[in-house]
Order: structure tokens, then C-alpha cells, then sequence
């Protein structure tokens, strides 16, 4: 299983002659940012696709078996950078993990639209509304956590924080299947677009595992 983020402690030890200021940094921020936006984007209009995940990794220029691989950020639609920051756009850091981007994207999606429906308290009772995000919260943190632990190379680690992750995400699904909201109609209602993306986490984090731990078990070579 491929990984060139591996080591990425070492990487930074390997960079050169790379020295960007604030105003470097930030740009490069931005377009992570963007590659946010635009998976969720793309996600949204592939909602109706039963291979949405897979569909939206061929979008987003992601090649096969890339969960764990640097994405390729590139897109004509985007501004084109001057020479000395575009000779450095290989950098690589955790905004670049196609598993960072998808997971803050859909979280982001969810976010989004729970947010201005839980600040009514007309539609949602607010113990469900603060339940709820700081259950979307915990989930989100978690599976962070674990990708920092996958691009250090640290997989059984990575797949404990990724079960931690699942355990949140668990948590939110039964506070939407619990009967106390069988009258809540607003609640339902937003119930219906989010679990899907829900599950559409849970199948991406349980690849991930499942590549984690096909790693945790292939024969290390002897060293002389």
C-alpha cells in the first residue's frame, strides 16, 4: 500500500532551499481551502451516484488507491501561481490527504446545514442542537487525529483514532434514530440528507482501516 506521505516528520528535513514567508503560506492555505470546497461541491453533485466516494476521487484527479497518497491539486479553473511559489507547489502537508479532504469537506456539508436550523429553537430543541454538534465536532476531531497518525506512518495508531472516530460517528446516528424525534419534523427532514453523507464517512474511514491494517500485517523485511 502506497503512501508518500510516510515519514512525513523527514520530509520537512528534506526541503531544501524552501523558505516561504506569511504571505506564501497563506496562499497555499487558501488553495487547501479550495480543495475543500471543491470536493464538496462535487460530492453534492454526485449525491444521487450509488459510487458517489469513487466518483468524486476521479473528479478530483485522485488515481486509483489514493486515499492515503498526495492528491494532485491542479485545476484550470484555478488562478495560476507566480514562478517562485509554483516551483514549490509539490510541498506536501496534512491539507493534501485525500482522506483530510473528503472528511472536512463532508463534515463541512453537515455543518452547514444543521447549523442555521439548530439556532432555531421554533424547529429544534436545543439540547438536541448542542448534542448534536458536539457530536459532528468529536467525530470530526477524532478522524483528524487519525490521519495525523497515517501520514506519520503510524498505522495501528491511525486505526485506533479511526475506531474513536467511528464510535463519535456512531453516537451521532443514534442521537438522529432516537424516537424522541420521531415529532420533530424539521429534524427529520435534515435526518434524511445527512445519513448518507454519514455512511459515506463511515465507508471511507473503514477503507482506510482496512488498508491500515493489510499494512500492520505485510512481513517486514529483514535488514542486514
Amino acid at each position: 500500500m502506497s503512501n508518500e506521505s510516510d515519514g512525513a516528520a523527514d520530509e520537512w528535513d528534506d526541503r531544501g532551499e524552501l523558505a516561504w514567508s506569511e504571505f506564501d503560506w497563506e496562499r497555499y492555505l487558501r488553495e487547501q481551502d479550495e480543495a475543500v470546497l471543491r470536493y464538496l461541491r462535487f460530492y453534492e453533485a454526485c449525491l444521487d451516484a450509488p459510487d458517489r466516494i469513487d466518483a468524486v476521487a476521479e473528479k478530483m484527479n485522485w488515481g486509483e488507491g489514493a486515499w492515503r497518497d498526495e492528491a494532485d491539486e491542479s485545476d484550470d479553473d484555478e488562478p495560476e501561481s507566480d514562478a517562485a511559489f509554483e516551483a514549490d507547489e509539490g510541498v506536501y502537508t496534512l491539507h493534501k490527504n485525500p482522506i483530510f479532504i473528503a472528511t472536512k469537506a463532508i463534515y463541512l456539508g453537515l455543518n452547514r446545514s444543521w447549523q442555521p436550523l439548530a439556532s432555531d429553537a421554533t424547529r429544534v430543541p436545543q439540547p438536541l442542537a448542542v448534542a448534536l454538534l458536539s457530536s459532528l465536532q468529536r467525530g470530526e476531531e477524532q478522524a483528524v487525529q487519525a490521519i495525523h497518525a497515517l501520514d506519520f506512518g503510524d498505522y495501528a495508531m491511525a486505526v485506533s483514532l479511526f475506531k474513536r472516530a467511528l464510535s463519535a460517528l456512531n453516537g451521532t446516528l443514534a442521537l438522529l434514530n432516537d424516537d424522541s424525534i420521531a415529532r420533530q419534523r424539521h429534524v427529520l427532514a435534515w435526518r434524511l440528507g445527512a445519513l448518507p453523507r454519514l455512511f459515506d464517512l463511515r465507508e471511507i474511514w473503514l477503507r482506510v482501516i482496512t488498508e491500515c491494517r493489510e499494512e500492520l500485517d505485510r512481513p517486514v523485511d529483514d535488514e542486514s
